[in-house]
């Protein structure tokens, strides 16, 4: 029974994850900020035969990603299979630019974007699967291009890539994995253009593919592109 840890399960990307990957066969620790959200979320999973534990709390608070593995490593018997750092912090909304950036709100974004991705891949390394346990870090386009108004989430995404690309290097019997879901049509996108239609962008579960790909696959550790990696399938018109 392979075991993963979903963060920012709740909601959007990483609820469409869980649900792809409890589809597949795989257990689940999930974590989200809002308990009612993420009830509701694992009540959907194990209505479809998922075993799933959901803890709700903040990925930054010690305690709550310590909780996060052992319920792993319960489930799996001493063995993780994967650690999805999906959960992340857009900032002020609407996005300031860095000159007028509060700094208290910056190391908010700095703890929830990229420490606790680190501090929770630290908490699971004894434990995941070797070889083969993977990490996947969730980024975004922004930590590569130089979007303004973005310099805040930008750069905390820029600095997960790196300490990624760095954890991968260490850790050769590893897969460890960046990868860009692309503009997705969620909450938080909605919150990053507050009063625009984003009607525009796809649901998240077009990204669900290539993330599944990773989580199962044998891609090398590296950057990727999830709607790029393997692309959901066109919907099939009905006969007549």
């Amino acid at each position: 029974m392979r075991v993963a840890i979903v963060t920012g399960a709740s909601r959007g990307l990483g609820q469409a994850l869980a649900g792809g990957l409890a589809d597949r066969g795989w257990s689940l620790v999930l974590d989200g900020r809002g308990a009612d959200a993420l009830a509701a979320a694992a009540h959907d999973l194990v209505t479809r035969g998922a075993v799933v534990r959901a803890i709700p709390g903040d990925v930054a608070d010690p305690a709550h990603r310590r909780a996060l593995v052992e319920a792993a490593v319960e489930l799996g018997g001493g063995v993780v299979d994967a650690v999805v750092n999906n959960a992340s912090l857009l900032g002020p909304s609407p996005q300031p630019a860095l000159g007028a950036y509060p700094l208290d709100v910056l190391r908010r974004v700095y703890e929830v974007n990229v420490v606790s991705p680190l501090a929770l891949a630290q908490d699971a390394l004894a434990v995941l699967r070797r070889p083969g346990g993977r990490i996947v870090n969730v980024t975004s386009d922004a930590a590569v291009e130089a979007y303004e108004g973005w310099g805040g989430y930008g750069s905390s995404k820029a600095a997960l890539e790196q300490l990624t690309a760095v954890l991968a290097a260490e850790h050769p019997d590893l897969y460890v994995y960046r990868v860009d879901p692309g503009d997705l049509r969620t909450q938080m996108h909605q919150e990053a253009f507050p009063g625009e239609d984003i009607s525009d962008r796809p649901l998240p579960d077009v990204a669900v593919p290539g993330l599944l790909a990773l989580c199962e696959g044998d891609l090398p550790s590296g950057r990727y592109k999830a709607q790029e990696l393997a692309p959901a399938p066109e919907p099939v018109e009905a006969i007549a």
